[in-house]
């Protein structure tokens, strides 16, 4: 019996090996012995196991795979649950082992048999479990293995079933406390500008009269000259916006023992990233969710100017810069998912072996690939945008022309990596486009980056730096007071603030 277990399983089982031996012993017996039934028994044995392997090889199983993911994307540490429907051509039969194929990451794959215990009236067997990741990433979910017996149990077939699905694994944002980025806007984001109306703007300055309108505010004017009762529109509101930066490059976020890490240390997720650039994309998620739940209108950049998740694979419109509203809260959690760090000529990582940059570079093209076939009409918008027919250098010219073009029109916030001397320097301009700008630097060991810190603040930049142990939340909450001596000293200089606040303004987190 030891001897049939090491045999072959993947063309005939125990018992088709057994049938086998079987019949080599009867064809034997029957040569020295002379006996002609012995010769047909052992033909027969053999037989039996050829027939069934020629069978399975020649029949295909059609069965129609469907899968759903509920929620179609998963946030990190959450769950999803997985819904997996199979439907043969032909019903009836034996039953059939079957697998789910898994990356490693989600744990073992489930088994199940088909058909299932309760198949629906249209003999759809549904099956259902759960899964989770620790980091982002875009993961192929399937395809279906099944083994296949024939009805004697002799011979063994493996087929695939059906494609890979991909799920959408993004940032968990963190929550931040109630921030006063908004300036004398309240918390919802909103700001009442104040109009007075005169006879020279009437058409601009006047509507309609609307039910309920106050008779004070009709404008007998423009009400004559149109022939209608017409009003004066005194008050307009106004959007907010902010502009994050999002710094991509590899050399700013590379460490001393790799850069092809996933969250939580290892690759198969394919992503170029480290401990510090999964720090810097959850702050970005954070403070995006933060401020367009405040109504804020919100410019996401990357370090040159471009839209920020232009060479995200996953994200569902790249070429998009201006991000407003509940729904652009999604649209950058799946942007963010798959973006990875931007390699660039001349900066090479350390500690990184070519086996181990091999396999992240396999599977990020097998992650990549699944999200390329739903997003195949997102992932060639870029190339026909203005934004990929030159590559711009970091913190320059066509970046403060992009951060121009907004003026003061609401905070500036730049997540960074260890940044040198001369792109702080080159940067420090860009705090004239925001009112006020805030800066991160996260870095391994954030007492290095002392002298960019003192050139960012002395520009008039609330900039500090963080590990990736920090906690997103404290940092987020000290960046307001994160100011050199030039800047502190204006804001001393500028007198009181409106409702008692201090000179330095409420903190980021803090409640009026």
């Amino acid at each position: 019996m030891n001897l049939i277990e090491k045999l072959p399983s993947d063309v005939l089982t125990v018992r088709g090996w057994g049938f086998v031996l079987s019949a080599v012993v009867a064809l034997l017996s029957a040569q020295v012995l002379g006996r002609r039934d012995l010769l047909y028994v052992g033909i027969l044995l053999l037989a039996l196991p050829l027939a069934s392997v020629i069978v399975l090889r020649l029949v295909k199983p059609r069965f129609t795979v469907g899968r759903r993911f509920q929620p179609q994307t998963m946030e990190i540490g959450s769950t999803t649950t997985v819904t997996l429907s199979l439907t043969a051509s032909v019903a009836g039969g034996a039953s059939i082992a079957m697998e789910e194929q898994l990356p490693a990451r989600f744990g073992q794959a489930p088994r199940f048999s088909y058909p299932s215990r309760n198949p629906t009236r249209d003999g759809v067997s549904l099956y259902e479990y759960r899964i989770r990741s620790a980091s982002r990433g875009v993961y192929e979910i399937g395809p279906v293995t099944a083994e296949f017996t024939d009805p004697f149990g002799l011979a063994r077939s493996r087929h695939v079933l059906g494609t890979a699905d991909p799920l959408v694994v993004t940032p968990a944002p963190v929550e931040l406390l109630v921030s006063a980025l908004a300036g004398s806007r309240g918390n919802d984001g909103m700001a009442a500008t104040r109009r007075q109306a005169n006879p020279s703007d009437d058409d601009v300055m006047t509507r309609e009269y609307r039910h309920g309108d106050s008779l004070r505010r009709v404008h007998w004017a423009a009400t004559a000259r149109h022939s209608e009762l017409m009003v004066r529109q005194e008050e307009s509101v106004t959007t907010p916006q902010a502009t994050l930066l999002l710094d991509q490059r590899h050399h700013s976020f590379s460490t001393g023992f790799g850069a092809v890490f996933g969250g939580d240390g290892s690759a198969d997720n394919g992503l170029s990233t480290s401990p510090t650039f999964e720090w810097a994309v959850t702050a970005a998620m954070s403070i995006s969710a933060h401020l367009l739940e405040r109504g804020y209108a919100l410019r996401f950049l990357d370090q040159q100017g471009v839209p920020a998740l232009l060479h995200s694979p996953s994200a569902p419109f790249p070429s998009e810069e201006e991000h407003h509203g509940q729904g652009a809260i999604e649209g950058i959690a799946e942007g963010l998912a798959a973006l990875e760090l931007a390699p660039e000529a001349g900066h090479r990582s350390h500690g990184h072996t070519d086996h181990a940059g091999s396999t992240a570079v396999q599977a990020g093209e097998a992650a990549r690939s699944g999200m390329r076939r739903v997003r195949r009409r997102a992932a060639e918008a870029p190339a026909k945008g203005p934004h990929t027919r030159a590559l711009h250098a970091a913190f320059g010219d066509h970046l403060l022309d992009r951060l121009a073009a907004t003026g003061h029109r609401g905070p500036l916030i730049a997540v960074l990596g260890l940044i040198t001397a001369e792109d702080a320097r080159a940067l420090a301009s860009a705090s004239d486009y925001g009112s006020p700008a805030y800066a991160i630097l996260v870095t391994d060991r954030p007492a290095e980056s002392q002298p960019q810190l003192d050139i960012l603040r002395e520009a008039g930049w609330h900039a500090t730096a963080a590990s990736p142990s920090a906690r997103l939340p404290v940092v987020w909450a000290g960046l307001e007071h994160a100011v050199g001596r030039a800047s502190a000293h204006a804001s001393s200089s500028a007198g009181s603030t409106p409702r008692g606040r201090s000179a330095h303004g409420a903190v980021p987190g803090g409640r009026e």
